[in-house]
């Protein structure tokens, strides 16, 4: 439930931004009658990724326990941990001007055929959080199938926590934009990007694991540990650590090194940025000779 309510959360807060900047600039610019057309791009986004992703679940449920499902499995879990860094460093870069960036292709919009062109801008906008969404909460299924062994029970808790999430950014979109309050948003992606490159690790060392029970990567197979006494990953406290952040009661010498480069490697990202971002320091007017 925790990392689905983490992901529709940052992704709603998101795509609320992304279309109340578009019609923000819209009623400013006294072009309200484009409204229906923003909503029209939205609405077909959201049909075309959440059709999509229960296609590919129902399709994928098909294969329950064979080797086609651990393959497919594989290339979500790889494919939703490069989305999730590059989404997470995107906007760790780009907060500061994404509004200026939506305005300028808004004016482009509004300089050809109107209609279209304002929805194809929603609809690749909220397009693209929809089909993200899409991959990481299949990828999420089937990390929480995993350690459940099961792979339809972990349908009604990751809704309960998609369900959640999206309530919650849809309230801290309302509060911003109709009652005014602040969020420092370039704090929130922040935190929660933080929070989804640690999920992204828990992918990765996955994808490792499944790799090496298909045979394709059998350096450093053999398990450094076992857990499993103590913290079984069929245990709700276990499931949540596994499904989350990675946690395997048995990891092999390569989950943990794989695991353990890419959290290294991101703090060393978000440290750099964040160094590369930071204001200057204004330097002293030169005295007259």
């Amino acid at each position: 439930m925790l990392p689905t309510f983490v992901i529709f959360l940052r992704e709603g807060v998101e795509a609320s931004m992304i279309i109340a900047i578009l019609l923000a600039y819209l009623a400013r610019s006294g072009h309200r009658e484009h409204f229906k057309d923003v909503y029209l791009g939205v609405g077909a986004a959201l049909v075309l990724a959440f059709g999509g992703g229960a296609a590919a679940f129902l399709l994928i449920h098909t294969y329950e326990g064979s080797r086609v499902q651990t393959i497919f499995e594989t290339g979500t879990y790889l494919l939703a941990c490069g989305v999730l860094t590059y989404m997470t460093f995107w906007m760790h870069s780009h907060a500061r001007t994404l509004s200026r960036e939506l305005r300028e292709r808004t004016d482009r919009a509004m300089g050809g055929g109107a209609r279209l062109s304002l929805a194809l801008v929603a609809f690749q906008a909220v397009g693209r959080e929809g089909l993200e969404t899409v991959v990481f909460t299949l990828a999420i299924f089937f990390a929480a199938a995993g350690s459940q062994a099961n792979f339809a029970a972990s349908v009604p808790a990751a809704a309960l926590g998609a369900g959640l999430g999206l309530a919650t950014a849809l309230a801290i979109a309302f509060a911003i934009y109709r009652l005014g309050h602040r969020l420092n948003l370039g704090r929130f992606f922040q935190i929660v990007g933080s929070l989804l490159m640690l999920f992204a690790a828990g992918l990765l060392a996955d994808a490792v694991e499944n790799l090496q029970q298909l045979g394709w990567l059998p350096l450093l197979a053999h398990p450094l540990w076992n857990t499993s006494a103590q913290l079984s990953e069929q245990g709700a406290l276990g499931d949540m650590l596994h499904t989350f952040l990675g946690y395997a009661a048995q990891p092999t010498a390569l989950q943990v090194l794989a695991y353990a480069a890419y959290v290294l490697a991101a703090v060393g990202g978000f440290i750099w940025l964040g160094g590369r971002h930071r204001p200057r320091p204004a330097q002293p007017a030169a005295s007259p000779s």
